[in-house]
């Protein structure tokens, strides 16, 4: 029994030996390996609340488009838009809208809502509409991009296609939605609570009544510029910026961007770009909404001449009229066919009509105010809804648009 004694003290004293070692080679090892950090007990922070698709859209980024800002000297940045879910800008004015219509009571979980719209709007509406528990229908001219009205089927809306007329006519298509939303409120007081009544579908799809998004005079659009994409520029930028310049459909983004880096600094210089046929420009330089195709008796079927799709308009709306400008330029389709392709060969961007004037405004702007200055535009969606007009070769040709430019010396002549 008493040679036991010494080897279990003996055991007893190699174990403390090997834990002291095992506790000094772990504190070596961390301060040799950084990465091996032993393990702390953090603080239980609150969940942030998931909201599924809506968290996607905004804070999207800033990027430098290298070969404008090589070419002027300026760095001329572009809001990547298209990397939105629903693939646009306006995937920030549905969420507003919706948003807002349901905080008010004008829409209720289950309802439908209607828009008029060349596309973009329309797309957003309805990949966002099921985020919320809501329908959408949509009326659309049968004169925009087929694609278009494909993904809008796609994505589930009901899709009425009306012939291209006056916005004074009440078929225009803005019109036409306006007046699906009343129908619908009327076939939902009909029906009550009968939630199940069917006749042919619609008393089923319409019975929690409709609500007209109104993208055009519903301020919602302006504030979610002004609340989100104004915002984000100034801070993506620091504050570092000298120009925004944007075309105008709605004019939900130039005015709800405008006015706020305006406010944050009223140096920042605030320029419209405006399309063929569009009365803006002289509005904006010359206090007069005018356009020389109305004057010269030259208008067309369009609402306003230009290949370009979801810019341009001829009458001032309440989203517009919120904007803070210093002036305007205008752009050409050609200049919009030759400036895209010129991006997509020299900088891989892929961007529809509307960002490709918006690109048009920023090299005006860059010129115009010289060497050092940075420059912000809208990328407002891509390329990949203008495959059948402003992608097509042979539309364009038939237009005498085909582009032929080299380098940006279809920009030389303002």
């Amino acid at each position: 029994m008493a040679t036991e004694k010494p080897a279990g003290l003996f055991a007893a004293a190699a174990l403390s030996i090997a834990l002291v070692s095992y506790l000094l080679f772990s504190h070596q090892t961390s301060a040799i390996l950084p990465w091996r950090k032993a393990p702390r007990k953090c603080p239980r922070r609150k969940r942030k609340e998931r909201r599924g698709l809506v968290e996607a859209i905004g804070n999207t980024p800033l990027i430098r488009i290298n070969s404008l800002s090589d070419a002027t000297g300026c760095e001329i940045l572009g809001k990547a838009e298209f990397l939105n879910p629903g693939g646009s800008i306006k995937d920030r004015v549905a969420v507003k809208i919706i948003e807002e219509a349901l905080e008010s009571g004008a829409l209720v979980e289950g309802g439908i809502v209607t828009e008029g719209s060349a596309g973009s709007t329309a797309i957003s509406l309805a990949t966002v509409a099921p985020a919320y528990g809501c329908k959408c229908h949509v009326v659309i001219p049968d004169d925009a991009a087929a694609e278009k009205a494909q993904i809008i089927e796609a994505l589930g809306a009901n899709v009425e296609r009306v012939r291209p007329v006056s916005i004074t006519h009440r078929d225009h298509f803005v019109n036409v939605a306006r007046r699906r939303a009343l129908e619908a409120n009327k076939l939902a007081a009909k029906l009550g609570e009968a939630s199940e009544i069917k006749d042919n579908g619609m008393s089923k799809d319409y019975s929690k009544g409709g609500f007209f998004a109104d993208q055009f005079e519903n301020l919602a659009n302006f504030r979610a510029h002004y609340e989100g994409t104004g915002p984000e520029i100034w801070e993506q930028t620091e504050g570092n910026l000298d120009a925004f310049v944007a075309a105008a459909g709605t004019g939900g983004t130039v005015a709800g961007v405008s006015r706020y880096l305006k406010e944050k600094n009223p140096n920042v210089k605030c320029f419209l770009i405006d399309p063929p046929g569009s009365g803006l420009f002289n509005r904006v330089t010359r206090g007069v909404l005018y356009t020389k195709e109305e004057a010269e008796g030259r208008r067309l079927k369009n609402p306003f001449d230009t290949i370009t799709e979801g810019i341009g308009i001829n009458r001032l709306t309440k989203n517009f009229l919120m904007a803070d400008l210093d002036g305007a330029y205008r752009g050409t389709d050609k200049e919009a066919v030759e400036m895209s392709r010129y991006l997509l060969k020299n900088d891989g961007l892929f961007i529809g009509s509307s960002s490709a004037m918006n690109c048009i405004g920023a090299v005006r702007a860059a010129r115009a105010l010289g060497p050092g200055h940075t420059i912000v535009t809208i990328l407002c969606d891509s390329g990949i809804r203008h495959l059948s007009k402003f992608y097509n070769t042979q539309y364009l040709t038939d237009l005498g648009l085909a582009p032929n430019a080299t380098a940006l010396e279809f920009l030389d002549h303002p």
